[in-house]
C-alpha cells in the first residue's frame, strides 16, 4: 500500500484518517478539502447528530445557502431544543460538500440529538444548573477558542466542565475548563490565542504531499495536553466519545477501503485510544430518550460570534469567511472592502488610503514576526489611515465586516412543521423577506398589503415570535400608520417550532394562544392589554373569549387603580375600528361600563394617600382624562355622556380638601385645558391654595399638579401672567426652614420644561410677572422680542422657505400675503 493508502485507513487492520479541526476555522476547512482529496476515502464520518443523516442530501441542493444549522428539538417540547451551526468555512460543511459532490457517503457520528436534549432535561427536572438551550456555547467544552470548540448546543451536548485538572482527577470531582488554543499559544510565545492560530494555521498553506502534515501535528498537541489534564472525567464527555467509536468501528466494518472522521480536535486522542466494544456499550446503556425532529434552519454570521451567546470558538466570522472566499492577496481585498463600506457611510477613503493602508499592515506583520498580516494588523492600519485614529467608524467596521451580518438560505424542501410553512408562505406573499440586518419599515394600514404585513407582525408577537419590534412613527402620530423594526434571528425558528403546538397556521396558533393567555390572565390591565393585541391582530375568533374573561374581570375587580390602568388599553382599541375596520361594538361598552365604575370610585380611592400613592394616582388621572377624550361625546348605549360624568368629577376632586394636592391641582390644570373652567377661577384657587394657611409642601404638591408634566405647564405660565405672579409671590414668602423641603419637588416639576420656556420664564420674573405685556414684552430689549413683528428679520427667511417649498417668489409672496390678509 502507499502512504496515503495507509493514512486514509485501507487495507486490512489499516486505522481510520482522522482529521481533528477548530470547528469554523478557515484553516481547517482548507485542509480538510486537501487532506480527503488526497486519502480519497469511501465514507465520511463527520460529528454532528445522526439523526441528520437524512438531511445531509440538502446540503447540495443550489437554494441552500450558509451559514445554515442543524436544528434539533423535542417533539413534545419544542423549546428544547439544540443547535449545529455550519458555515462556508466549516471544516465540517467542506467534508459534506466534498463528500457529496465525488458521490462518497457521509454521516455523523457524535451522541444523538435524542439523548442530547433527554440528558437536557433530565438535568433541568433535577435542578442541576446548567446553561439554557439558547444561551450553550462550546457544545465540547474545549472553551471557546479550542480547537474542538463544539457546535452551538443546548445543555446535554456536552459537559457542564471542560477537561479536568489533572490525570489523578477523581470522578465527580470539580474540573478546571481550559482553553486548548491559550495553552498552545502561552507554550509557543504567545499572548493571544487566535494570533497564535492564525499564524500557524490560517496562514499557512498546504504543501504537496504534506496534506495530512497539520492533522498528525495537531493530534500530537492535543494528546500531550490530554496526558497533562486528563480526559476531563466527566461521563458526557466520555459517553460521546464511546459513540463515536462505535461508530468508526462499524464504518470500518463496512467500508474497508477508507475511513475518513472529521471532528473536534480534542476529541482524537480518545477516538484514536484502544477500547473494547464492551466498554463503549456500558457506557451508553441507559441513556435517557426523547423524541426528536430535526431539520435545517438559517443561521448568522452575528450568531457565530462568541459575544452574541452562541458562542462557536471565533471572534471574527466575516473575517474568517473572507479569509476562506479570498482567492489570492487576502489583504488588499479585505481592504477593499472596508474603503467600500466606508464610502457608503459618506467617509473620504479613496484608492491611496486603501494602498497606504496595506503598506502599514505588512510592516506591522513584519515588525510583530508574523509571516502574514492578520486582523490585528488590518485593523490597526484601518484605524490609523482610514479612520483617521477613531474607533467609532472602527467599530461600523467591525459589526458590519468582521463579524458580519449574513443570513444564510436553506431549501423549501427542507423538513418544516407545518406552522412554519405557512409562515414562509405569507412571508412570500407579503414580501417580507427575513434579514439579519436590523431594518425599518413603514406600513400604510389603509394599503391592503401593508395591512396584511402589520397583522402578520402582530400575530407573530402574540405567538413570542419577536421577528419585529413596534417603533415610533416619523412624521405622523395617525394610527393609519406604524413603524416596525424588523431583525430575523436564528432562534426564531425554535420559537415558530414552539409555537406550533398552538395550530398549523399563524392565524389559527395567534387564537388559540391569545384565547389562553386570556384565560390564564392574572390582572385585568393584563386582558385589557391581550384584547388590544388581539384587534391589533384582527383575531375575530379570539375576542369573544377574550372579551367574556375582560367584563368578568372588571366585574370582579373594586380596585380602582386596577380599572384606571385597564381603561386606556380599551379606548385605544376602539380606534382600530376606523382604520381596519374591525367591529369594537362589544369592546365600546365594556369601556363605557369600565370608565362608570372609574368615576364612581376614584373620589373616595385619592382620600388619605401618602406622596408615593399619590403620585401614581395622579397618572392614572391623566391617563383616565386622555382615554374619555378618545371615547368622545358619543354615549355608549345606557351610560349617558361620559365627557360631562367625568368633567363633574374632576370638579369634586379639585374642591376637596382630603384629597391631596397633586390631584387637585391637576383635577384644575385638566378643567382649564377643556375650557370648563376660567382663567380667573383657576388663578382663585391657585390664590387659596398658596394662601399663608397652607403647609408650604401642600401647595408645592398642588403646584406641581397644576403646572407639572412638560412643557404644557410652562406654557400656561408663560402667557398668564397672573398665574406665575402667584408662584412668584409665595415662593418668595415661604419660610427658610419650609424652603428646603419644598425645593426638590419644586424643582423636579420646573426642570421639566423644554430649555426656551424656562429662559422665558426666567426673563419673566426677572422683568416682574405681572407689569403687564405678556410673553411678548418677555424680553424687551432682547433680540427676538418686541412689540411689533420685525419684518426685516421676516423677510430673510422667504429664500430658505421658497427653496424647502419649489415655489419662486411670485408664489411665495402671494401666499404669505393671503395668510396676512
Amino acid at each position: 500500500m502507499t502512504a496515503a493508502e495507509s493514512a486514509a485507513g485501507r487495507g486490512p487492520g489499516a486505522v481510520p484518517v482522522l482529521l481533528g479541526v477548530r470547528h469554523h476555522g478557515p484553516g481547517s476547512a482548507r485542509a480538510v478539502r486537501a487532506a480527503l482529496e488526497e486519502a480519497r476515502p469511501e465514507v465520511v464520518l463527520i460529528e454532528g447528530p445522526p439523526e441528520a443523516d437524512a438531511l445531509i442530501s440538502l446540503a447540495a441542493d443550489e437554494e441552500m445557502r450558509p451559514p445554515v444549522a442543524l436544528l434539533a428539538h423535542a417533539v413534545d417540547e419544542p423549546g428544547r431544543s439544540a443547535f449545529w451551526p455550519l458555515a462556508e468555512f466549516s471544516p465540517e460543511w467542506v467534508a459534506l460538500r466534498w463528500a457529496l459532490e465525488r458521490g462518497v457517503p457521509a454521516r455523523f457520528i457524535d451522541l444523538p440529538a435524542t439523548h442530547t436534549l433527554a440528558w437536557g432535561r433530565q438535568e433541568d427536572e433535577a435542578g442541576v444548573e446548567g446553561e439554557s438551550p439558547l444561551d450553550a456555547e462550546s457544545a465540547d467544552g474545549e472553551g471557546d477558542n479550542g480547537p474542538g470548540s463544539g457546535p452551538d448546543t443546548a445543555p446535554g451536548s456536552g459537559p457542564d466542565t471542560a477537561p479536568g485538572s489533572g490525570p489523578d482527577t477523581a470522578p465527580g470531582s470539580a474540573d478546571v475548563r481550559i482553553d486548548p488554543l491559550g495553552v498552545l499559544a502561552e507554550a509557543a510565545g504567545y499572548d493571544d490565542p487566535e494570533r497564535w492560530w492564525e499564524d500557524v494555521v490560517e496562514h499557512r498553506g498546504v504543501g504537496e504531499g504534506d496534506a495530512l502534515a497539520p492533522f498528525t501535528a495537531l493530534e500530537e498537541a492535543m494528546g500531550a495536553l490530554r496526558e497533562t489534564y486528563g480526559s476531563g472525567g466527566h461521563n458526557r464527555d466520555l459517553v460521546r466519545e464511546a459513540y463515536m467509536r462505535l461508530q468508526v468501528r462499524a464504518a470500518q466494518r463496512e467500508f474497508e477501503d477508507g475511513v475518513a472522521v472529521v471532528c473536534g480536535a480534542w476529541h482524537v486522542p480518545a477516538l484514536r485510544q484502544k477500547a473494547t466494544v464492551a466498554a463503549d456499550k456500558a457506557l451508553l446503556k441507559g441513556l435517557p430518550k426523547v423524541k426528536t425532529d430535526m431539520t435545517w434552519v438559517p443561521w448568522t454570521h452575528r450568531r457565530l460570534s462568541r459575544t452574541s451567546g452562541y458562542g462557536a470558538g471565533i471572534d471574527s466570522p466575516g473575517w474568517y469567511g473572507h479569509l476562506f472566499s479570498a482567492p489570492d492577496r487576502p489583504v488588499e481585498r479585505w481592504m477593499t472592502k472596508v474603503a467600500g463600506l466606508l464610502r457608503d457611510e459618506d467617509r473620504i477613503v479613496s484608492s491611496a488610503h486603501v494602498i497606504e493602508a496595506v503598506r502599514l499592515a505588512e510592516t506591522l506583520a513584519a515588525m510583530r514576526g508574523r509571516p502574514l498580516p492578520g486582523l490585528r494588523e488590518t485593523t490597526d492600519a484601518v484605524r490609523a489611515v482610514m479612520c483617521e485614529g477613531s474607533d467609532v467608524p472602527l467599530a461600523l467596521v467591525r459589526d458590519r465586516l468582521v463579524v458580519g451580518d449574513v443570513l444564510g438560505e436553506v431549501p423549501s424542501t427542507a423538513p418544516a412543521v407545518p406552522l412554519q410553512r405557512d409562515l414562509a408562505r405569507l412571508q412570500r406573499r407579503l414580501r417580507l423577506k427575513p434579514e439579519a440586518l436590523e431594518r425599518e419599515l413603514e406600513l400604510d394600514l389603509r394599503k391592503e398589503t401593508d395591512s396584511a404585513r402589520s397583522r402578520l407582525l402582530h400575530r407573530l408577537r402574540l405567538l413570542g415570535v419577536a421577528w419585529g419590534e413596534p417603533a415610533a412613527s416619523r412624521g405622523s402620530t395617525g394610527t393609519f400608520r406604524e413603524t416596525w423594526r424588523l431583525r430575523w434571528e436564528p432562534e426564531l425558528s425554535v420559537r415558530v417550532a414552539e409555537a406550533g403546538v398552538w395550530g398549523t397556521t399563524v392565524l389559527s396558533a395567534a387564537t388559540a394562544k391569545a384565547e389562553a393567555d386570556a384565560v390564564a390572565a392574572e390582572g385585568l390591565a393584563d386582558v385589557t392589554a391581550l384584547a388590544e393585541r388581539c384587534l391589533l391582530a384582527e383575531l375575530p375568533d379570539a375576542l369573544p373569549t377574550v372579551m367574556r374573561v375582560l367584563a368578568d374581570r372588571a366585574a370582579l375587580d373594586t380596585d380602582v387603580g386596577h380599572l384606571a390602568q385597564a381603561l386606556p388599553a380599551l379606548v385605544r382599541s376602539l380606534r382600530y375600528g376606523d382604520v381596519r375596520g374591525t367591529d369594537t361594538q362589544a369592546l365600546g361598552e365594556v369601556a363605557a361600563g369600565l370608565a362608570e365604575r372609574v368615576f364612581v370610585g376614584l373620589p373616595p380611592a385619592c382620600a388619605a394617600l401618602d406622596a408615593d400613592a399619590a403620585e401614581e394616582m395622579r397618572r392614572h388621572v391623566d391617563a383616565v382624562h386622555g382615554a374619555v377624550a378618545l371615547l368622545g361625546d358619543a354615549p355608549a348605549a345606557g351610560h349617558g355622556h361620559l365627557r360631562a360624568r367625568w368633567q363633574s368629577v374632576l370638579r369634586v376632586l379639585a374642591g376637596r380638601d382630603t384629597v391631596p394636592g397633586v390631584i387637585r391641582g391637576r383635577a384644575v390644570r385638566l378643567l382649564l385645558d377643556d375650557g370648563e373652567l376660567a382663567q380667573d377661577e383657576a388663578a382663585r384657587l391657585m390664590g387659596l391654595v398658596l394662601s399663608p394657611g397652607t403647609p408650604p409642601a401642600d401647595a408645592a404638591a398642588w403646584i406641581e399638579g397644576f403646572v407639572g408634566g412638560g412643557s404644557g405647564g410652562g406654557m400656561l405660565l408663560v402667557h398668564d401672567e397672573r398665574l406665575l405672579g402667584l408662584v412668584d409671590a409665595w415662593l418668595t414668602g415661604v419660610p427658610a426652614e419650609g424652603f428646603t423641603d419644598v425645593l426638590p419637588l419644586l424643582r423636579r416639576t420646573f426642570s421639566a420644561y423644554e430649555p426656551g420656556i424656562r429662559r422665558t420664564l426666567g426673563e419673566l420674573v426677572r422683568r416682574g410677572p405681572g407689569a403687564g405685556g405678556g410673553a411678548a414684552a418677555a424680553g424687551t430689549g432682547i433680540p427676538g422680542f418686541a412689540a411689533e413683528p420685525d419684518a426685516a428679520r421676516a423677510d430673510a427667511v422667504l429664500p430658505v422657505v421658497r427653496l424647502l417649498l419649489g415655489l419662486d417668489e411670485e408664489d411665495i409672496e402671494k401666499d404669505l400675503t393671503g395668510v396676512a390678509g
